[in-house]
């Protein structure tokens, strides 16, 4: 008797959590439905290089996070950051245009009275035009007065610094205030900015720590109030930019020192992001994108990221500083644990979204092309056919077609010195090529072994490509300024 009573408890209690979890699944499914268009999530690194990943062959500390992002999707071998520094390559990104069309070079300080142009379009504002929740929460530099920030350009939300950060009146290696009258101690306060209002400033080391796991909290908590409808999350973190700084959760924990502990704090945010997607019951409705906005500041030593092999680093053309990680997450849309090793950049990020989620493009020209084919793994298609290396005022350095890379006369400040240590900056020194050189991408990555003279064919091939590039947008490295589309910075309103 009682044993029959223990069992009639026994199979209610199962049917009761069978119908809880019935409802659960239901709640899930139903707010996928309600979703529709996919979610989105930009996860932007900086100065993070090509071999900084587990999955891209960093060792000394480890990302399981995003190596468990590589196996569950799709990873990019040629991928390209729209320029090889921070601003540039943020224009780039956000506007699917190589940043001199739209006046964009180099890297903005406070002294600057310029930014992002309203009349451009950028990825936010397409997302926003489709009723999607937006948000940006990390390193801006497209300018830091407000008709320059995020909520001006299609964000609803924003948290984050307005420029990099080592801009500030502090050193790099304690974070010490700087004396007035010199150098970066004439800098203003670095300010943490919430919507259009500095709600704090960044003044120590300490406060340095606290970022990558400040975005990141404010990134979940943004999925978290929007899972019912689309969104899109830009999360552009400020490192690993020197000066370092990681919580003291991470603090110590690698064999490679403060760059990897940043490196494997960089890792646990997108392990957050992703809870957030399971809890909420939306990661099969959301895209997550990581790569970063250049290669790596190689002259800071133990404090930069590694070019895995390739040459140079950031602020130059050679492969080193500009093709970069780039992993792409979509269940049951990109094909799990899959290499593509065609070309691409992030300036086709801004047309491929917009080509899935079947947003409005800009009646601008723009550059990036729809790469939608190869995130489902068509390989048979070949969607972007060259790569441009502009850096500089409008200086086009070099230019790629399938496995062969043209680089043009130019100089550049080589990494080819004793790098610093600890926080400190070794030298750079200036070098210049004369001639025209030529690369096999295929056969050396690492652009050591010129074979100009043995193919003509193909340098005069890929130098009518280059005139194009010339009369569409320039080249001050033969004396033309501008092309026929560039287009104008955004100055500030007096």
């Amino acid at each position: 008797m009682q044993f029959a009573k223990r069992l009639k408890q026994i199979i209610i209690l199962v049917i009761i959590v069978a119908v809880f979890f019935s409802c659960s699944s239901n709640k899930d499914s139903n707010k996928q439905k309600k979703n529709g268009k996919p979610n989105v999530v930009l996860i932007f690194i900086d100065d993070m290089g090509y071999g900084d990943l587990g999955c891209y062959g960093a060792t000394g500390f480890e990302t399981p996070n995003l190596d468990q992002m590589a196996a569950n999707g799709m990873t990019f071998t040629n991928f390209y950051a729209a320029q090889p520094v921070c601003s540039a390559s943020r224009a780039g990104l956000l506007t699917g245009c190589y940043p001199n069309r739209i006046g964009f070079s180099g890297a903005l300080f406070p002294h600057h009275n310029v930014g992002l142009n309203s009349d451009e379009w950028t990825i936010a504002e397409m997302f926003k035009e489709q009723d999607y929740a937006t948000a940006c929460f990390g390193k801006w530099h497209l300018g830091w007065q407000e008709e320059f920030l995020p909520l001006q350009h299609g964000f609803d939300e924003y948290v984050g610094l307005p420029y990099s950060n080592d801009m500030w009146p502090h050193s790099n290696i304690d974070g010490h205030e700087l004396p007035e009258d010199k150098g970066r101690g004439k800098m203003p306060p670095l300010p943490l900015i919430e919507g259009n209002m500095v709600i704090d400033t960044i003044s120590s080391m300490k406060d340095q720590d606290k970022l990558t796991t400040l975005y990141t909290e404010k990134a979940v908590d943004f999925i978290n109030r929007n899972a019912e409808k689309p969104f899109f999350v830009y999360l552009p973190h400020t490192m690993g930019h020197i000066p370092l700084g990681v919580s003291d959760k991470f603090r110590g924990k690698s064999e490679q020192g403060f760059y990897g502990d940043v490196m494997m704090e960089i890792d646990w945010s997108v392990g957050e992001i992703n809870k957030a997607l399971e809890k909420n019951g939306i990661t099969d409705n959301t895209i997550v994108i990581f790569t970063t906005d250049n290669g790596p500041w190689l002259n800071f030593g133990n404090h930069a990221g590694s070019s895995g092999g390739l040459r140079e680093g950031k602020t130059t053309s050679w492969e080193g500083g500009q093709r970069v990680p780039f992993i792409i997450n979509w269940p049951n849309n990109i094909p799990e644990g899959v290499v593509c090793n065609h070309l691409a950049c992030a300036i086709d990020l801004l047309p491929t979204l917009a080509s899935i989620t079947e947003g409005k493009l800009s009646d601008n020209k723009i550059d990036g092309v729809d790469i939608t084919s190869l995130f489902k793994g068509d390989f048979n298609t070949n969607p972007r056919k060259t790569i441009w290396y502009y850096f500089g005022k409008n200086n086009l350095n070099g230019l790629r077609k399938g496995n062969w890379k043209l680089v043009l006369p130019h100089s550049w400040k080589s990494y080819n010195a004793k790098p610093g240590n600890d926080g400190h900056a070794g030298k750079r020194i200036k070098m210049t090529i004369e001639t025209p050189e030529l690369y096999n991408m295929m056969r050396d990555p690492g652009e050591q072994y010129n074979v100009y003279e043995h193919y003509p064919e193909k340098v005069e091939e890929l130098m009518l490509e280059v005139e194009k590039a010339r009369k569409e947008l320039g080249d001050i490295n033969v004396g033309i300024k501008t092309g026929n589309g560039n287009r104008k910075i955004g100055r500030l309103k007096q």
